[in-house]
């Protein structure tokens, strides 16, 4: 069997494309154990680079891809849910700084969907694109049902939110050294707001207490984003 022969076998495995996707953040998630634990080498970015790459050289459709591998995004919705542990765990430290961290995150969501909008609409872009730009820091299964509610293109917020991850999660920690913010709390509580996720990761990584602030963050920011958002379409 040549390799031609080989690659429509395997294509017409239902669990190719899940098991592709997870060699491929294996492999992201080795090199970044490589390099020392370094923001810039992201996991996630790898693995999308390599996704990427195998569908552009395969000639593989997305929505044959996602077909396959949809599980992996399935399991986003309960590993989101699974973060009420560690918030359960620091309920007494979080209620005790509630009403600070309820203003920071009304004003966080504001600034980021309005200047993703603003930025968006004054480029020119049609209804659809600002409407699927605006919920861009909110965590993918939440964001994409969002921009669906409003009329955005779920497809597109999730690149963006992934995109929006990805750099949050590479340059929060530069920039909030750059700031001279050393409060655990505060750098948690900016990097959920602002990076989701794949920033709430990152935070667990350099310290748990950021990652307990990031996680309440990043489950608040979702609901007010949610509110903001259709806000947008009745305005």
């Amino acid at each position: 069997m040549d390799r031609a022969q080989l690659w429509v076998y395997l294509a017409e495995q239902p669990l190719l494309w899940l098991t592709v996707t997870l060699i491929a953040y294996m492999l992201g998630h080795a090199a970044f154990v490589r390099s020392g634990s370094r923001a810039v080498v992201n996991p996630v970015a790898i693995a999308g680079l390599i996704l990427a790459s195998i569908l552009l050289i395969t000639d593989t459709p997305y929505a044959e891809y996602f077909e396959g591998a949809q599980f992996v995004h399935f399991l986003l919705g309960p590993a989101t849910i699974a973060l009420a542990w560690p918030l359960y765990q620091n309920f007494s430290r979080i209620r005790r700084l509630i009403l600070p961290m309820l203003v920071a995150l009304v004003v966080g969501s504001l600034v980021s969907v309005g200047s993703a909008v603003a930025i968006a609409y004054s480029l020119g872009a049609p209804d659809q694109v600002w409407l699927s730009v605006a919920p861009k820091s909110v965590t993918s299964p939440i964001a994409m049902g969002v921009a669906e509610k409003i009329g955005g293109l779920p497809t597109l917020t999730a690149g963006l939110v992934i995109m929006t991850g990805i750099l949050g999660a590479i340059v929060v920690s530069p920039l909030l050294n750059l700031m001279k913010i050393r409060d655990w709390r505060a750098r948690g509580l900016s990097v959920g707001v602002a990076a989701h996720g794949i920033g709430t990761a990152r935070a667990f990584q350099v310290s748990s207490v950021a990652g307990v602030f990031a996680a309440t963050a990043m489950v608040l920011n979702a609901l007010i984003t949610a509110l903001v958002a259709s806000l947008l379409v009745t305005v």
